[in-house]
């Protein structure tokens, strides 16, 4: 007595695409690689924690720096240092 259960659809496709990517790979080897390395450089960026920090980064410096202007004592709406909170911090760096 047997017990082999039917394929699923799901299991089907699976093994259409194996067999796709096995034929491909036997034919043309080297259009394989290339397409396999090309994928892999569009697909790396949006998984790499490399791309979140630096995401981070960009967020926390300023795209324009503000111009320096001389406190009189009088100017309560300017912040003593570009940093000062008015932006997101850098804190997450030095924890690192």
């Amino acid at each position: 007595m047997s017990l082999c259960l039917p394929l699923t659809a799901s299991q089907t496709n699976m093994a259409g695409v194996v067999a796709f990517l096995k034929n491909a790979w036997n034919k043309e080897p080297v259009i394989f690689a290339a397409c396999a390395i090309g994928l892999t450089g569009i697909i790396l960026p949006f998984i790499s924690p490399t791309t979140k920090y630096s995401a981070m980064m960009n967020a926390a410096v300023p795209y324009n720096y503000p111009v320096p202007v001389r406190d009189d004592g009088n100017m309560p709406d300017v912040p003593a240092h570009p940093c000062d909170p008015q932006g997101p911090s850098l804190e997450w760096l030095i924890n690192l």
